[in-house]
C-alpha cells in the first residue's frame, strides 16, 4: 500500500522513484550516524551539533514521505548536507590535524559516501524538477 495514514498525516509515497528512495536510504544513514555519533560526545556541543543534525535528515525524510514541498526540502539538502561535509573536513583534518585520507575511520567513510550520494541524488531531482 502507498498510502498510509499516520496521526493526521499521510504518507505519499506513490510518487517516489528509486531515485527518491536512493536518497532517502543515503539520509538515513547519515542521520543514524551523526545520532550514534552524538550521543556518544553528548552533553558537549560537539555531541548536540551531531544530534541536531541527525535531526536534521530525519526531519527531511520525514517531509519528503508526507510530500510535503519536495522540491524545497531538495534545495535545502544540497547545501545542509555540503555543510556537513565542510564541518567534518574542517574538525577532523584542520582542527585536529588527522591525516587525510589516511585517518577518515569507518564510520567517516560510510557517513561521507552516503552524503556524496545524497548530493547527487538532490542535484539531479531538483534538475528533473525544473
Amino acid at each position: 500500500m502507498a498510502t498510509a495514514e499516520t496521526q493526521g498525516l499521510s504518507l505519499r509515497t506513490a510518487s517516489l522513484g528509486g531515485l527518491e528512495w536512493t536518497g532517502i536510504v543515503a539520509a538515513l544513514v547519515s542521520a543514524v550516524i551523526h545520532i550514534r555519533l552524538g550521543v556518544g560526545f553528548a552533553p558537549s556541543p560537539l555531541g548536540i551539533s551531531f544530534i541536531l543534525a541527525g535531526l536534521g535528515f530525519l526531519g527531511a525524510i520525514a517531509l519528503v514521505l508526507v510530500d510535503y514541498r519536495r522540491r524545497t526540502v531538495y534545495a535545502v539538502g544540497v547545501p545542509f548536507t555540503l555543510v556537513q561535509i565542510v564541518a567534518w573536513y574542517y574538525v577532523n583534518f584542520v582542527a585536529m590535524g588527522k591525516s587525510f585520507p589516511g585517518e577518515i575511520g569507518t564510520l567517516g567513510a560510510i557517513d561521507k559516501i552516503a552524503q556524496i550520494v545524497l548530493i547527487a541524488v538532490l542535484v539531479v531531482l531538483l534538475r528533473q524538477r525544473s
